[in-house]
């Protein structure tokens, strides 16, 4: 079994953010530099998805997603605030992890078992209190590589 998504180092970071639409920037941003996507079709997407209703996930997770056309699979972007940002979460607890998620128009069952297989990881306090620890963005890649790989065996 494969990944349900791609993760690449270079789409895990520490960001400043100080409101929902600016975690929205910085993952837009972040999904176009690192996918070679639009950035104002990431953001529109993502903030279409929002408007529906709000994806944060409580417990300090948030989980923006959407679909995109032309995409080939899944990809995701994971972001760990400096300090926690209020983003309408269903617990209305701050987020400081943004687990954020792209899948093709088409890929309905795959976008769905790619966000409960997020949900699930992020759902272990010990995953998030490690995600959090994490001393470097390198080491916060590392921490979700393993997890990833472990789940795809």
């Amino acid at each position: 079994m494969t990944a349900l998504f791609t993760l690449m180092p270079e789409a895990v970071g520490t960001i400043s953010a100080d409101s929902k639409s600016a975690i929205i920037e910085h993952l837009s941003g972040r999904f176009a530099s690192v996918y070679a996507l639009d950035e104002a079709e990431v953001r529109d997407r993502i903030e279409e998805r929002e408007k529906l209703g709000s994806t944060g996930f409580g417990r300090g997770v948030a989980i923006p997603h959407a679909r995109m056309p032309d995409l080939g699979r899944p990809v995701a972007v994971v972001l760990r605030l400096e300090s926690p940002v209020a983003f309408e979460s269903a617990d209305d607890m701050p987020v400081d992890i943004v687990f954020g998620l792209l899948s093709p128009e088409q890929a309905g069952a795959v976008h769905l078992h790619a966000l409960a297989a997020i949900s699930r990881m992020m759902r272990d306090d010990k995953m998030h209190e490690a995600l959090n620890d994490a001393p470097s963005d390198e080491a916060l890649y590392a921490l979700l590589a393993n997890v990833l790989d472990r789940d795809a065996a």
